[in-house]
């Protein structure tokens, strides 16, 4: 793989509308190169009976299934409201 060069990193922090000191472009595309190089090593390995994953570790759902279940009654479920009209919830108007 090329090495990464300073017009580079100059050309991506330009699209990214990101702006750098001279030695921080510097000191990015030396830090780039060392990320790329590990890249370039981790691909050496040798990965043919290794299954994809999404995670390093099994993931399952752990929510429980749905049941229907008998709701509250209307009066019970207003009985601590603070306002109800008209078996409704009454709340302050936030919206003009």
């Amino acid at each position: 793989m090329p090495k990464l060069n300073i017009n580079e990193v100059e050309h991506v922090a330009n699209l990214a509308r990101l702006e750098f000191s001279e030695q921080d472009k510097i000191k990015l595309t030396e830090h780039l190169v060392e990320i790329l190089d590990y890249i370039d090593k981790l691909n050496e390995l040798n990965t043919d009976d290794v299954q994809p994953t999404s995670h390093v570790i099994p993931v399952k759902n752990v929510v429980r299934p749905d049941k229907v279940k008998p709701s509250l009654k209307k009066e019970a479920a207003l009985s601590n409201a603070p306002s109800n009209v008209d078996n409704l919830f009454e709340v302050p108007k936030i919206i003009e």
